[in-house]
């Protein structure tokens, strides 16, 4: 099969998961039979594109909501329990069903520490799910919620499950000596478990653009079985493969095969096994037929954004890789560096800027600072993380003195480059990179390599334009910058107004950083609950405030309560604030008259 058929293919079977409606199975099957026997791969192609929307359409009648019903049993964990604003949040398997499941107090307490594979005694009520979160939810097959009243009994799972459970114990318990803020980066890296990370730390790796080094990848695929390479080779052809492959499974299963490590793994699996059968795949074949596998076997894929980012960053690694590092003057490993940073970027910008509005221009920048430490770290992190669990202190905190400074430097690089005013990518700057891009690569394939540095120039012209007006005063405005959480800008003025702030701090403070602001004159917690508390001082690690005002028994610290009648003047902005009912209630404007 040629490279151009196996794409093909995997773009006819993300269509036919995208189209979703019942086809008979067995046309399909035939269908492929018949394109197999006859080599006719076109037919192949519209046999997988059939498969794939018969499958599609199966997922979501599975997802059928349930009638409300109290419940009372045995639940498996799907996924590992997460905290979110002060509740437990984790996915079950509940009777065949996934669903998401969410616990309080005494109930959270108890399932805090239990880990996906286990199994557990709970006692709630199942309901359907909300109709606008039906959609968002798919793509993890989630179609029930479930209030968990109470927790009982647990066990362990599987063997696989107690095995994939115990290494990530030993890895996380080698690292106690590991601050906790830094421990939740290590996990990050060698396991994709962001859970305890602090807001802050995790707005740093967004507006850096470097959240993909806290998500296992191929890279982290690749790094595994480099480890095992050394008993790997003292084992016969068949018995090579399957220790890879066993060793995929296990790595797959430790990092809760999430959309991006069953990309990872799947091309690897299909690249071992073409060489072993003696017919090594191009990247690009490898890829394309390992998407293709997929998205038949589990079609919700195609709605993951993970997942779409994953094969994105490989389709830019593919194509623009190598080329790219030719047109780059200096230092072979620098332009190589740089050439694979900027082949991902444009692989996933097309992606990103559709979905999350915008891409961080900081992103090649940071990427280039944060390699010397984040390959290392991913290798080393796993290959002395797991014996440091198992020997213990003191040894632990030696083999982890590398790892400390390896998260200082990627932690350090990921705040200074976040914070850097460079702007974001928007859709025109894409349009017009990619544009130059495959301008770029049209060049190369006719030799003309002065036209084809041209075309790179012109690329990264485009993707340095935001940076151009950065600095430039906001206009007058009022906009949402998350759910109860304002901003009021008018010249350089600025003030953020939360009323009944209920998103995470690390989104409220990524869509200020948006909205180019990088510190706050006037921050206003206009309710005294705990969520604003919270939201209000993460807030100001990042966004340093001059003044905050509270109400009364606010919990802010060091938060000022004004006078009932209050006016405040911040460049032309006026903030009229009066009492109600324990709160403050805040008007805004540009005149001295507060607002009717």
């Amino acid at each position: 099969m040629s490279d151009v058929a196996a794409v093909l293919m995997a773009l006819s079977a993300a269509a036919g998961a995208l189209w979703a409606r019942p086809v008979p199975l067995a046309v399909a099957v035939v269908a492929a039979l018949v394109a197999l026997v006859l080599r006719r791969p076109l037919l192949l192609v519209i046999a997988v594109a059939l498969a794939s929307s018969e499958m599609g359409a199966r997922s979501w009648a599975g997802l059928a909501p349930p009638e409300p019903a109290p419940f009372a049993g045995v639940v498996k964990l799907a996924g590992d329990p997460r905290n979110v604003s002060g509740a437990l949040r984790v996915d079950l398997r509940v009777d065949g069903r996934r669903v998401e499941a969410w616990a309080r107090g005494r109930a959270a307490g108890r399932l805090d520490r239990r880990l996906a594979g286990e199994r557990v005694e709970v006692q709630g009520r199942l309901s359907p799910l909300p109709d606008d979160l039906r959609r968002w939810l798919a793509p993890r097959h989630i179609s029930a919620r479930m209030t968990i009243d109470e927790v009982g009994d647990w066990e362990p799972g599987g063997l696989t499950s107690r095995l994939a459970n115990g290494i990530r114990r030993t890895i996380v318990s080698g690292a106690e000596s590991v601050p906790i803020e830094r421990r939740s980066l290590l996990t990050g890296f060698v396991l994709g478990d962001d859970r305890g990370q602090p807001p802050e730390v995790t707005y740093d790796f967004r507006a850096s653009g470097l959240a993909h080094l806290l998500v296992v990848s191929g890279q982290n695929v690749a790094f595994v079985l480099a480890l095992a390479g050394p008993v790997l080779q003292r084992l016969g052809l068949r018995g090579r493969l399957v220790a890879a492959m066993a060793v995929l499974v296990l790595f797959g299963v430790i990092t809760r095969w999430e959309p991006p490590v069953l990309r990872a793994v799947a091309m690897a699996s299909v690249t071992l096994l073409a060489t072993n059968l003696g017919r090594p795949a191009s990247t690009v074949r490898a890829l394309a037929l390992a998407v293709t596998a997929l998205v038949i076997i589990d079609p919700m894929l195609v709605h993951s954004v993970g997942f779409r980012l994953s094969v994105g960053a490989c389709v830019g690694i593919a194509l623009f890789a190598r080329r790219l590092t030719a047109l780059i003057p200096g230092p072979r490993p620098v332009a190589a560096a740089l050439g694979l940073t900027l082949a991902a970027q444009a692989g996933v910008a097309p992606i990103m800027v559709p979905t999350f509005g915008s891409l961080p221009v900081a992103t090649v920048l940071a990427n280039l600072a944060a390699l010397p430490a984040s390959g290392p770290l991913m290798v080393w992190g796993l290959a002395a993380g797991f014996p440091a669990g198992l020997a213990g202190e003191p040894l632990a905190t030696l083999a982890h003195l590398p790892t400390r400074a390896m998260l200082a430097w990627v932690a350090g690089v990921a705040r200074v480059t976040g914070s850097m005013p460079l702007g974001h990518l928007g859709l025109a700057h894409v349009v017009a990179a990619g544009a130059a891009l495959a301008g770029c690569a049209w060049a190369l394939t006719r030799g003309r390599r002065g036209l084809a540095g041209a075309g790179a120039g012109l690329a990264m012209v485009a993707m340095l334009l935001p940076a151009v007006g950065i600095a430039r005063p906001g206009t007058d405005m009022a906009v949402s910058v998350g759910r109860g959480a304002t901003l009021w800008r008018h010249g350089h003025a600025t003030v953020l107004v939360l009323d009944g702030a209920s998103g995470s701090p690390d989104r409220l403070m990524s869509a200020l950083h948006q909205a180019g602001v990088r510190d706050l004159d006037i921050l206003i917690a206009s309710r005294p609950g705990t969520s604003e508390a919270r939201a209000a001082e993460t807030l100001q690690r990042r966004f340093p405030a001059g003044v905050v005002l509270a109400p009364p028994k606010s919990k802010v610290l060091g938060a000022t309560v004004p006078p009932s009648g209050s006016v405040v003047e911040v460049g032309a902005l006026i903030v009229h604030i009066e009492h109600a009912d324990g709160r403050l209630a805040t008007t805004v404007s540009t005149s001295r008259a507060p607002p009717r």
